[in-house]
């Protein structure tokens, strides 16, 4: 089970990590555009030519034919490490050049091809993945917050508050929370900056979001408020704050530490949802929704495969999350008391 934690925690650290770092693992500017080289496939790395074999990795430029793209092997550009490019502010602080890898111009490295203006896919695939799970993380926050406070509440106090608290849930869980999603943001405005577009998904996709959580944490106050330790500490005055940080807190982080790896990957999905309709985070900047939305086409889906990439990002950060989801529940569930 340790083991297995571990692993979990240390893919899902590589992945933040990456997204957190992408100035300087992306070789590329997101939004740098090669008008000449529309749908580039993925370029070929290359460790033989007719000199021999070679210890560093080497690329030829593609060259456009009647048939598609075929390799000018005229002359090979080889791979460097630790390069100079575009600039960009590394952890958002520092502004620097520096990156990861590239190869020298003319020639380009595109690990996963490129889309229709030429961009870097792997580029933006990195970039991309900054806002969507930014979105999802900071929207599972938004949730949780109002869930934990509002079954707290409700738990806590009971009567006609767990009565108006609950019913209130019980709307929003009947509710069809993509169609939802997609009708109020629909009906906010269109035209914002990519800041104000963040902040205004984020906070749409969180506030929908709370029901659930506040219904699970009412269960663990209900059951928490009834214990003789916490009875005893009411019955020695001890003011609702003290009880509820000192006695029952401890017992709702369990749960929401369970809902959070549950949500975000959810809440990943409804940002890329929403902006592969058009309504989330707009073009230029990059999301794993708006890179996906140009496959609405049938011919660009079935003739340029490698533009699938956001989705498999999408697909192994969400079944990372979902595994690590089952081990903290298994932890939970045998760490109580009993057990």
């Amino acid at each position: 089970m340790r083991a297995k934690t571990a692993i979990l925690i240390a893919a899902l650290a590589a992945v933040h990590l990456t997204l957190l770092c992408a100035g300087f693992i992306a070789p590329y500017d997101p939004a740098t555009q090669n008008r000449e080289l529309p749908y580039a496939p993925p370029t070929h790395l290359h460790f033989h030519d007719a000199s021999g074999w070679h210890l560093r990795p080497f690329v030829y430029r593609w060259n456009i034919a009647d048939d598609g793209y075929v390799e000018d092997k005229s002359h090979s550009f080889p791979v460097h490490l630790i390069v100079k490019g575009s600039s960009y502010k590394f952890l958002g602080i520092f502004e620097t050049t520096c990156h990861l890898f590239g190869v020298d111009p003319p020639a380009s490295i595109a690990v996963f091809g490129a889309d229709g203006f030429g961009r870097d896919e792997f580029s933006r695939v990195i970039y991309g993945g900054q806002i969507s799970v930014a979105a999802g993380i900071a929207a599972t926050m938004i949730a949780l917050l109002a869930g934990a406070l509002f079954g707290m509440i409700a738990g806590y106090y009971g009567s006609w508050t767990d009565q108006s608290l609950m019913a209130g849930t019980e709307l929003f869980l009947s509710l069809p929370w993509l169609y939802f999603l997609l009708g109020v943001r629909a009906f906010l405005p269109l035209h914002l900056s990519p800041v104000r577009t963040f902040f205004l998904l984020t906070c749409v996709i969180g506030l929908v979001g709370w029901a659930r959580p506040a219904r699970l944490v009412r269960g663990i106050v209900l059951s928490a408020r009834t214990r003789n330790h916490v009875l005893a500490a009411r019955s020695f005055g001890a003011s609702d704050l003290h009880v509820i940080r000192e006695h029952i807190m401890p017992e709702v982080l369990g749960v929401l530490m369970t809902q959070a790896t549950l949500l975000i990957p959810r809440y990943i999905a409804a940002e890329v949802t929403l902006s592969f309709f058009g309504l989330g985070v707009n073009e230029p900047v990059a999301s794993w929704g708006n890179m996906l939305s140009a496959l609405q086409q049938y011919s660009v889906l079935v003739s340029y495969a490698w533009l699938l990439t956001p989705a498999v990002a999408l697909v192994i950060t969400s079944v990372i999350y979902a595994l690590l989801a089952d081990v903290v529940q298994s932890r939970l569930e045998f760490s109580q008391p009993g057990n």
